[in-house]
């Protein structure tokens, strides 16, 4: 039996609207479950002092050298990841928080309406008011028992931070056996890091034990035996295995590979050795590899370590191009040459330098007489280059700067108040010649008196201005003396000679 177009329609409507229908309440659930708020986004750690008292009173400052430098070293945390335990400690924690803010809130309504029916009211405003409680106690009922039903969303990778005490650079006393817990909560610190530090036949045996909350347990205990020489690098390693412990993740590897085979090896500007260095286990985070050897540029890499992944890292040097630049004292043979502040040699001098590097040489005699250059080596090898050094005799006197700033001060104050007291002059002359403007305009005379004054102001009209322009002319003379002054002595920087 063929159905008809009407019943078709209908269908295709009906079908529509269930569409529409079922979107709505689907996107409504997404909306709701996306209003859901992630508690508990940090994760705070507090470094305690390290316990030095058995070291000797002369070597207990190394215990606050190497928490500092520990600290610096868990700077790079970023993140921690939570295990379960951890995760269902700080879900009931944050569960029966909510629950105990709802059930407070809920306490504090209901008797505040058992105040209100204890004044025994009858009149309208005592209804609405009864009215409008017994409508907020339904909604802090029902939001206690939301708070109940509903398990707080915790964010399992929340951001590592160290106690705000240990960022201002102060590290608390380690509590006592029993009081860990306190301490804890006093710190405001999801866990605490003690450390003790002896000395173990001339060297240093240091020991760390991790405290976390969630297990009101030491969880994490770590030692390490170094001498004094190798203490970066020790500090280095336990503190690797104390980041990865802290942020709860797998630790990362790297290896090093280097051309040539004997270049020094720098990771975080601690020493890890020579050549190619094999893999071991590293923090996750950025990583700085410095590699230099004798010759050749060095060269700076850094390096983001994953957790659980081996990354390798290989550099090679180039080598360093030199060039000879020639030092020539004219008229004098024999001066002394100095590179910084080393003697290199005496002129007439060739010197084999890096090319198209910036340089510093200065030139001395025995007589007193100096010379300084400041130049940039050639950008290629074999190209020629030789430059003449002036030597002249330094004028005496180490105050010569100083005069001449103070007389530059002085007159730039001159021309100041002269310049004052020529516009005052100026005021006071445009006022004498307004009155006897005025006084002419009402008896058609002038009054002698009043024209005598005011050619006398002037004449002191004209002085006022002559001394300005001249006071002017020996600021300008002075301030160049003054720029010429200090910069006399500065190191020029020169150019080859043609």
């Amino acid at each position: 039996m063929k159905e008809s177009p009407r019943k078709n329609h209908r269908s295709i409507c009906f079908f529509f609207c269930s569409f529409l229908i079922c979107s709505g309440v689907f996107a409504f659930g997404k909306a709701e479950e996306a209003e859901k708020t992630v508690m508990n986004n940090e994760w705070r750690l507090c470094v305690t002092s390290f316990d030095t008292s058995a070291l000797p009173e002369d070597r207990q400052p190394v215990g606050e050298a190497i928490t500092r430098t520990l600290v610096d070293s868990l700077k790079t945390v970023n993140y921690r990841i939570r295990v379960s335990p951890e995760y269902a400690y700080y879900e009931q924690y944050e569960w029966s928080s909510v629950r105990s803010t709802a059930a407070k809130a809920l306490a504090a309504k209901q008797e505040e309406r058992a105040l209100l029916l204890y004044r025994n009211g009858t009149n309208w405003r005592y209804r609405q008011n009864i009215k409008k409680i017994d409508a907020e106690i339904a909604t802090l009922q029902e939001n206690l028992a939301q708070a109940e039903a509903d398990m707080p969303l915790i964010n399992q990778e929340p951001v590592f931070a160290i106690t705000q005490n240990n960022r201002d650079g102060t590290f608390p006393e380690p509590p006592r056996p029993k009081s860990e817990r306190r301490f804890c909560v006093s710190q405001q610190a999801d866990a605490f890091l003690a450390g003790a530090i002896q000395e173990y036949h001339n060297r240093y045996y240091l020991t760390l034990r991790l405290y976390a909350l969630y297990t009101d347990s030491f969880v994490y205990e770590d030692e390490i035996v170094f001498s004094a020489d190798d203490a970066a690098a020790a500090v280095d390693e336990i503190a690797g295995r104390l980041t990865a412990v802290l942020s709860g993740s797998k630790p990362a590897a790297v290896a090093v590979h280097t051309s040539p085979s004997d270049a020094l090896v720098l990771i975080n500007r601690s020493f890890a050795g020579r050549g190619d260095i094999p893999a071991h286990d590293r923090p996750p985070g950025t990583i700085e590899v410095a590699v230099s050897e004798g010759d050749h540029w060095p060269e700076t890499v850094e390096a983001e370590l994953v957790p659980g992944e081996l990354t390798d890292i290989s550099v090679q040097l180039l080598p360093v191009e030199y060039g000879d630049v020639t030092v020539l004292s004219p008229g004098v043979n024999g001066a002394s040459v100095y590179q910084g502040a080393m003697y290199v040699g005496e002129t007439p001098l060739t010197l084999r330098l890096p090319v198209d590097q910036f340089n510093y040489i200065n030139v001395e005699t025995g007589e007193n007489q100096i010379a300084r250059a400041a130049f940039t080596s050639p950008a290629q090898a074999d190209a020629p280059y030789r430059f003449s050094m002036k030597l002249k005799t330094p004028r005496p006197g180490v105050d010569r700067v100083n005069k001449a700033r103070k007389a530059y001060y002085w007159a730039w104050g001159g021309t100041w108040i002269t310049a004052i007291a020529a516009w005052i002059v100026t005021g006071v002359l445009q006022t004498q010649n307004e009155a006897i403007l005025q006084h002419y305009k009402a008896t058609g005379t002038y009054n002698q008196n009043f024209y005598d004054q005011a050619q006398v102001m002037h004449d002191v009209y004209t002085y006022a201005w002559t001394g300005v322009g001249l006071a002017a002319a020996y600021e300008i003379f002075q301030m160049a003396r003054y720029i010429y002054t200090s910069t006399e002595d500065t190191t020029p920087i020169v150019n080859p000679d043609k």
